[in-house]
């Protein structure tokens, strides 16, 4: 993957499809040359073409999608018990089909941080799941996922030039502004993908961080040596009996007391903290619970907290009678 490649796509307006390939294939050739053209002597000779050359074959490097009778989806959902077609591809699906999981590699090297056997293949199944396949369904007409400019599609679409700025300008000059604009638009592509790969690399690393974290408490509480990381998923699926999770603060002063809730993306936990809680911050919260470094209580009764862990761990222990 380090030999020089050529990679071809259209030139003149370009639109996120185009964008997201292409800068895939560039994270996964670093060594590489850009080639923006309709001329098809120009494309065939390519290593890669990306929504060009009316052709999908992934041995060859071809990655277009406009072609007649094309027809390339994802498999088939079932939603509800009932099977559902899969998003059909664009470009950019097309592309990270092939080379997702070898780019997720390539920015984990790049970036130090080792990933399992298994890693890529999710990573890159769920970075399909959360953004690719709405590249594809805006850039196909199979759906308008965010109306107006608020979308990543219609953003990128933004940085084509107009007829304002072209204005005055050659040929050339117009092809190089465009070529200098799709360039920034790879840039600020590739910016929102790899913090999304590396979110989901944190987020694997962290369950089993989580997993490992001692229990306090008969079980019910888990103890979380950093702040910061996601615990739910992990909690919830594996962890039955825990009602609330303890972990520093971010700058440390402190230490949280967290609710579990009832499922993923719920307010309703499993269990609340004491109502008579609520509200109460520093002395006033010290003298209802007795523990003298108390520091505050959500209204809501969703968050508390003291000052030192075994605080925390003995305002848990009260909020856990019955």
């Amino acid at each position: 993957m380090n030999d020089h490649q050529t990679i071809a796509t259209h030139s003149g307006s370009f639109h996120a499809d185009d964008v997201f390939g292409v800068g895939v294939l560039m994270g996964v050739f670093p060594s590489h040359t850009l080639v923006r053209t309709r001329n098809n002597a120009l494309i065939e000779t390519a290593d890669f073409a990306v929504d060009v050359g009316g052709l999908w074959d992934v041995e060859t490097g071809r990655f277009d999608h406009h072609q007649r009778g094309f027809n390339g989806a994802r498999s088939p959902r079932s939603v509800d018990g009932v099977e559902t077609p899969g998003v059909g591809y664009a470009s950019a699906g097309l592309v990270w089909s092939a080379y997702g999981e070898a780019y997720v590699q390539a920015l984990a090297a790049r970036s130090g941080y080792a990933l399992e056997a298994q890693a890529p293949a999710e990573i890159a199944r769920s970075v399909d799941a959360s953004l690719v396949q709405y590249l594809d369904i805006v850039d196909t007409g199979q759906g308008d996922v965010a109306p107006g400019i608020f979308g990543l599609s219609a953003l990128i679409a933004q940085l084509n030039t107009h007829w304002m700025e072209e204005q005055g300008q050659d040929g050339a000059a117009k092809a190089q502004a465009q070529e200098d604009r799709f360039r920034e638009a790879v840039a600020i592509t590739r910016t929102f993908l790899d913090r999304a790969i590396v979110k989901k690399i944190s987020q694997i690393r962290a369950m089993d961080i989580v997993r490992q974290s001692p229990r306090l408490l008969d079980g019910q509480v888990l103890h979380l040596l950093e702040g910061g990381m996601p615990w739910t998923r992990v909690v919830l699926d594996e962890m039955p009996d825990v009602r609330f999770v303890i972990y520093p603060d971010s700058d440390g002063a402190q230490y949280q007391v967290k609710t579990v809730p009832v499922e993923a993306g719920s307010f309703v936990a499993k269990l609340d903290l004491p109502a008579s809680w609520a509200g109460l911050r520093d002395q006033e919260l010290a003298a209802v619970t007795g523990v003298a470094d108390s520091v505050f209580c959500h209204s809501n009764l969703f968050i508390g907290g003291a000052r030192s862990l075994e605080g925390a761990t003995r305002l848990a222990e009260i909020a856990l009678r019955p």
